[in-house]
């Protein structure tokens, strides 16, 4: 260990602990969003991760994060002439079709793969994997006793009907996951006030920041906890929202400079591309320090 990798160590281990959840699951290790992702965030001592749910034509529950499939899968190839459309004009059967793995090793977006991180073996099992429903990793979480925050992502128009709260709600009666092991957050605070409303022993995560914005904005402080933008944050708004009784979370903290600050400054949970650099400084469910 470095110099500079042993005084963060006792910069941590003097701050309070705090839980080390994996954004799109260990996304800088494998493709976000897919079940390789979030077993390697478990392997790699994640207490938890966090995903993006939308809906499918068919009124499947699925995980991906972007509107389109054109930066995560191989649509230009399965389907060239609907490349560009929008996800919720997919079936189910037909979204499994697409490849959501093998771009990962042609983009290398985190340089994991240069840095030989993430192994040959590992790339060859990414090849042809398929983007995954909310159940699968509901099933998995509850088998590995992860922690889960599930982010409902906003519906576009032509969908805007479609009961997505009540839907998710349902899925998580149904597998029987206990309250305490996830939460549900949103953009789309609306859907929040509604799970208030519906089940109020769930907990809800209000995000806010984000592009386009380029600031956190708080509101009147009603939600007891917020995901906030990392980029966008300083003391003072961290000490506000504690003040206020609020919890705080933030997203996307990649770096252990930056983790150590946060962690001194009273977040509950880091959303990170890295939960293997969060779990080697001892925030991992394999070296917990309670």
């Amino acid at each position: 260990m470095s110099y500079s990798e042993s005084i963060l160590s006792i910069i941590m281990s003097n701050c309070k602990y705090i839980y080390n959840i994996a954004h799109r699951g260990a996304r800088s290790l494998a493709p976000e969003n897919t079940m390789p992702a979030f077993v390697k965030a478990w392997q790699t001592g994640a207490h938890g991760v966090e995903t993006d749910v939308s809906v499918t034509s068919d009124g499947q529950l699925i995980l991906f994060h972007d509107d389109t499939f054109i930066r995560t899968t191989d649509i230009r190839k399965i389907f060239p002439k609907r490349k560009e459309d929008p996800l919720h004009t997919f079936t189910w059967q037909e979204i499994q079709k697409l490849d959501a793995g093998s771009w990962f090793i042609e983009v290398d977006p985190f340089a994991t793969i240069k840095s030989g991180e993430v192994t040959f073996e590992e790339q060859q099992a990414m090849v042809n994997i398929s983007v995954p429903s909310l159940e699968e990793l509901l099933l998995f979480v509850k088998q590995k006793s992860l922690f889960i925050n599930i982010e409902i992502k906003n519906l576009p128009e032509a969908i805007a009907t479609f009961p997505i709260v009540e839907k998710v709600l349902s899925l998580l009666d149904s597998v029987q996951l206990a309250s305490d092991m996830f939460s549900i957050s949103s953009f789309n605070h609306l859907y929040l006030k509604k799970i208030e409303k519906l089940r109020p022993d769930i907990e809800v995560n209000a995000l806010i920041g984000g592009y386009p914005f380029l600031i956190n904005n708080w509101g009147n402080y009603e939600f007891a906890v917020y995901n906030a933008d990392a980029n966008v944050i300083d003391s003072e708004q961290i000490e506000k929202a504690l003040q206020h009784g609020c919890r705080v979370n933030l997203y996307i903290v990649n770096d252990t400079q930056s983790m150590a600050r946060f962690l001194r400054e009273g977040v509950d949970k880091i959303i990170t591309d890295y939960p293997q650099l969060l779990a080697q400084l001892g925030y991992g469910a394999h070296w917990s320090q309670k």
